[in-house]
């Protein structure tokens, strides 16, 4: 027979299943929960803590534990996995909108970012990404026109990687990202379903080809409530 705890984990986590304890509500107190299981309180921090490890709760001193919304999409950060990728392999219904298509020349911000001279050309690529019907993603790409010469719409509203990989040829090698919380701006909320969500996660990559050469920029800005960015640490001793 199963352990007292997992028994209650296992009950809480039907619970939040069946959306008796909906994502971003509180679980009840330690105390409610110790009286309505029998449990010691010993026994139900264990069960609490499987609850946090597998993705249902978070717990914070003090307080009640946050009940967490595990439908949403996990995006891992230390690959280099498209959008489209991605999605076909989660099995999401998804629609890509090719918003702005444009050849730019001289541009400090892509400059900058792409490391080009005032007479090199790049790409400036903005797509809207829907997941089941909800836009909550905003690309900002900006691509080098020395390794892309040519970007046609049809390019961009599938699997932008498969097209620079299969079509032109390129070896995609790898990407420095950085990922930080902001306030959404005007164009967030012209292009993206935010409601009354307050909080983008923006994350920006700088993508480099096998031989070192920076291609392309990208922002990519999220929708807070829709999104787990995780990654794969492994300890090196010193």
């Amino acid at each position: 027979m199963a352990s007292k705890y997992i028994l209650v984990s296992n009950d809480l986590a039907t619970r939040i299943k069946s959306g008796m304890y909906p994502a971003g509500s509180r679980m009840p107190s330690e105390n409610q929960l110790i009286q309505e299981y029998g449990v010691s309180r010993d026994t139900l921090r264990k069960a609490l803590a499987v609850l946090e490890q597998e993705g249902y709760i978070q717990k914070a001193r003090g307080r009640e534990a946050l009940v967490l919304d595990r439908q949403k999409v996990v995006f891992p950060v230390s690959g280099l996995t498209s959008f489209q990728e991605l999605a076909e392999a989660e099995g999401y219904r998804t629609r890509t909108l090719v918003v702005l298509l444009e050849s730019v020349r001289g541009n400090r911000e892509l400059m900058k970012a792409l490391d080009l001279s005032s007479e090199d050309e790049a790409w400036r690529l903005y797509r809207v990404r829907e997941i089941e019907g909800e836009r909550v993603i905003l690309d900002k790409d900006f691509l080098n026109r020395k390794y892309v010469p040519q970007l046609q719409e049809e390019n961009c509203s599938g699997s932008l990687y498969r097209y620079l990989e299969q079509d032109l040829g390129l070896k995609i090698g790898c990407a420095q990202k950085e990922i930080t919380a902001c306030r959404p701006t005007e164009e967030d909320r012209r292009y993206l379903d935010l409601g009354k969500n307050d909080i983008i996660i923006a994350v920006r990559s700088y993508v480099y080809l096998e031989n070192g050469a920076l291609f392309q920029h990208t922002e990519s800005r999220h929708r807070w409530d829709r999104f787990r960015f995780v990654d794969f640490a492994r300890r090196v001793k010193a």
